[in-house]
């Protein structure tokens, strides 16, 4: 209880308390990994978090069966960290370049992460994701009525700055 309270007197006395979200792409064979954490000091109760890979520079799309858009090795989307906070598990097709996770009671420091295999379209090693063929790429949250959104950089990771709460 203790370290609580001192968190909301922190945030209270201090600078503001946020919901910012770190998101990451590991590229790994055969898998590669999403992670989205929870930087902020508050829980968020309910969002929907889409990842669009359409502008990228790499042309990325998700490969998730054997026949289709991919090439080589596939992999389908599974949920590796934080499965309590999906209120559902979304449908991903072959060649699709758009993930919605819609995630609940995900709380302060706490990490969701799935595994999925990202192949390029317009590189030459169409198997293995360069960190600036991420580039582009953009992170969608809707946090209640509000919607924020970022995009990737040079290298695959970012943090999406959202609202001040106040718990």
């Amino acid at each position: 209880m203790k370290p609580l309270i001192f968190l909301t007197t922190a945030c209270l006395m201090a600078s503001p308390c946020l919901a910012d979200l770190q998101v990451q792409f590991r590229e790994g064979a055969p898998k590669d990994r999403f992670t989205v954490t929870n930087k902020g000091a508050c829980t968020i109760e309910s969002a929907q978090i889409t990842i669009d890979l359409s502008g990228s520079t790499g042309g990325l799309i998700f490969d998730v069966t054997e026949a289709g858009s991919g090439v080589e090795v596939f992999q389908p989307f599974v949920v590796v960290a934080g499965s309590k906070h999906f209120v559902s598990l979304p449908e991903v097709k072959d060649g699709d370049q758009i993930v919605s996770l819609n995630l609940a009671d995900f709380g302060a420091n706490k990490s969701i992460a799935f595994t999925i295999d990202v192949d390029d379209t317009a590189g030459a090693r169409e198997i293995t994701v360069s960190g600036s063929e991420m580039q582009g790429a953009t992170v969608t949250a809707v946090l209640g009525s509000q919607k924020y959104s970022t995009v990737f950089g040079e290298i695959p990771e970012m943090i999406l700055e959202t609202v001040e709460c106040s718990s």
